[in-house]
């Protein structure tokens, strides 16, 4: 049988994998994050969700694919599957850990900046909570559905998502409450805020457009907001491949405007992103094909 390549003791990657073990000791489902702190993409025989999904995803398939293909429905605590030579080169080049949170029988709070919390402080419950870059994550016990800008700044991550492990926090963790529950049931034309004009500017190009007709633009952008707008499931990932293959496309060429890039995030945030989400997206895309 195959045998995984060893990671150097020395190596970022090991401590991201010993990480990852400790946690599915526990019980909580994890996998490996890539550069712009996101899962890995599918193989090619999941390219397109072609296998079907996995069988946890909101539409069950038949894949039985051994990699870290389709994002949070891949996390897993078998050690053998972690540890597996499917998963040695995910490792080698990880970031990061995540965790399914619904897997565990968590659910996050995603507070993204000090407005967030302070709502936060005044409305729910105390619970276990872990400082982030931009804010804080309040985890509570039991499971739900996850929702993206259920207001501004907040998003719910649990079922059919992931978090990034930042460390176990501090204080006990608390049930769910009917009052973060509740924040997932509100009408979306309540829960979100209209979508934002875009921030971050289109590339400035300088090449050579490769599709050479404003017809074949305009048919890339209306099939990417559709694959967008046809995400069943890892919306976060769908959103940062539809970014990167658009950028690919025209990244250099200086055929993307603003406007383009309107139509794209005003499909993503129709599927829960957030504007910051959109926004970060759309920088990893770039920082990742060095525009």
């Amino acid at each position: 049988m195959a045998q995984p390549a060893p990671i150097r003791r020395d190596h970022p990657a090991h401590d991201h994998l010993r990480t990852a073990l400790e946690l599915a000791k526990t019980g909580v489902p994890v996998l490996p994050l890539r550069q712009g702190k996101v899962p890995f993409g599918n193989c090619r025989t999941c390219a397109g969700n072609a296998c079907g999904g996995r069988p946890n995803m909101k539409a069950p398939g038949p894949c039985q694919c051994p990699s870290v293909c389709h994002a949070w429905a891949a996390a897993a605590t078998d050690p053998a599957v972690i540890t597996s030579p499917a998963w040695a080169r995910a490792w080698r080049l990880a970031v990061a850990v995540a965790y399914h949170p619904g897997g565990a029988g968590l659910t996050v709070v995603d507070l993204d900046n000090p407005e967030a919390i302070a709502w936060a402080h005044q409305t729910l419950p105390p619970t276990r909570t872990v400082p982030t870059t931009r804010g804080e994550h309040w985890i509570y016990q039991g499971a739900m559905r996850s929702v993206n800008g259920v207001r501004e700044g907040v998003d719910l991550k649990s079922t059919m998502a992931y978090a990034r492990w930042l460390g176990p926090g501090t204080g006990p963790t608390t049930a769910l409450p009917a009052a973060v529950r509740a924040l997932a049931t509100k009408s979306p034309t309540l829960a979100q805020a209209a979508p934002r004009a875009v921030t971050t500017p289109a590339p400035a190009g300088g090449g050579e457009c490769r599709h050479r007709t404003p017809s074949y633009l305009e048919r890339g952008i209306t099939m990417a907001e559709q694959r967008i707008t046809d995400a069943r499931s890892a919306v976060h990932t769908t959103v940062y491949q539809t970014f990167l293959a658009v950028l690919a496309a025209h990244g250099r060429c200086g055929c993307l405007t603003d406007t383009h890039i309107v139509r794209l995030f005003t499909a993503a945030q129709a599927k829960g992103e957030s504007p910051r989400h959109c926004t970060d997206a759309w920088t990893n895309a770039r920082a990742k094909l060095g525009l």
